[in-house]
């Protein structure tokens, strides 16, 4: 593990998606209001992190990788921000357009702390525009994809209008000129990225594609390989909570099993940290299944931090040095 951490750092990836802003309201409890059965908060203080498609990117860069990003922002203050944050994490965001006919995506988080073992959330407010990027700014980003100087794109659809099929097909327009590796984290539209070398998605999104469920552990491998099957992809992995995550290639299904499964603080960004893990992993020449034992292994670490977090390198080695991670086949029997 510690060797495929070193191949990992310095490699070059573009990602593109859905770029969010998350505001956080943090208070201190005070009372309950006379005026509705609610928590009243003392605002003790905000803080802006970067959310959605930008998740990966910030996985990446923790890792050594260099990172540049495409989306869509609004011609607004949050946007600005949006910007200003990539910038301080050290990714590159020449590639993010202003489109002042929608707003940024922002996500406003109220959290509770101080008389908590750990923050709580209470409510999240969101603000935000699905509806599909105009052809012009589809245009803009088609453009970015192409003029990227990356061995990889990663696409993070989070569903709000910029994984567009131009754009997608502009990904694969690089995938095949330049030989790079293409990768997606989708939220259930798995065939429009048909073609792709990695396709992520959780359990829901699979079973809602194949219209089955996947509890049944004698028919998950061959309903799963059908899945891998019709995208043409060349590794599907699916997380299953608790459960790990399913490994499908052409020819073989692994199951991994999950890292640290009583320690869980905060799940938000572990999807976000399997797919960028696992990318970069392939990138660097691991097997699918070496690769997803790399993401389980991030995703254990970044569930014990609050909000959006990630997993460093150092994090990873110390955590591959103390953890054995046997891979099991559906009969049980430990490789």
């Amino acid at each position: 593990m510690r060797e495929l951490l070193e191949r990992i750092a310095g490699r070059r990836f573009f990602v593109i998606g859905d770029l969010y802003l998350d505001h956080y309201i943090f208070g201190s409890p005070q009372r309950v209001s006379r005026e509705a059965p609610v928590m009243v908060l003392e605002e003790d203080r905000h803080e802006h992190r970067l959310g959605g498609g930008a998740a990966p990117a910030l996985a990446l860069a923790a890792l050594g990788c260099q990172v540049a990003i495409g989306g869509v922002v609004g011609d607004d203050a949050e946007g600005r921000k949006l910007v200003e944050l990539l910038g301080a994490a050290g990714i590159d965001a020449g590639h993010v357009h202003v489109d002042g006919s929608r707003p940024t995506t922002l996500k406003t988080r109220v959290v509770a702390e101080g008389f908590f073992l750990f923050p709580q959330q209470l409510v999240r407010i969101d603000r935000q525009e699905r509806a599909p990027i105009t052809p012009d700014v589809e245009r803009r980003l088609s453009r970015s994809i192409r003029a990227a100087d990356g061995e990889a794109v990663l696409v993070s659809d989070y569903r709000s209008g910029v994984a567009t099929e131009a754009v997608v097909d502009a990904v694969r327009g690089f995938q095949q000129v330049r030989g790079a590796l293409t990768a997606v984290d989708s939220q259930g539209e798995l065939r429009k990225f048909g073609g792709f070398d990695l396709v992520k998605c959780n359990q829901g999104e699979a079973e809602a594609v194949l219209g089955a469920v996947l509890d049944d552990d004698s028919r998950r491998p061959t309903q799963l390989q059908t899945l891998c099957d019709e995208l043409g992809c060349r590794c599907l992995v699916v997380t299953r909570g608790s459960a790990g995550a399913s490994v499908v290639t052409v020819d073989d299904y692994q199951e991994v099993p999950a890292e640290n499964r009583s320690e869980i603080y905060d799940v938000t960004g572990a999807g976000d940290t399997v797919v960028a893990v696992m990318a970069a992993a392939l990138l660097a020449g691991a097997s699918p299944v070496d690769a997803a034992r790399l993401a389980q292994l991030a995703a254990g670490i970044v569930v014990r931090k609050w909000g959006n977090a990630q997993a460093s390198t150092a994090e990873l080695a110390a955590a591959a040095a103390l953890t054995p991670n046997p891979l099991y086949r559906l009969t049980g029997e430990g490789e």
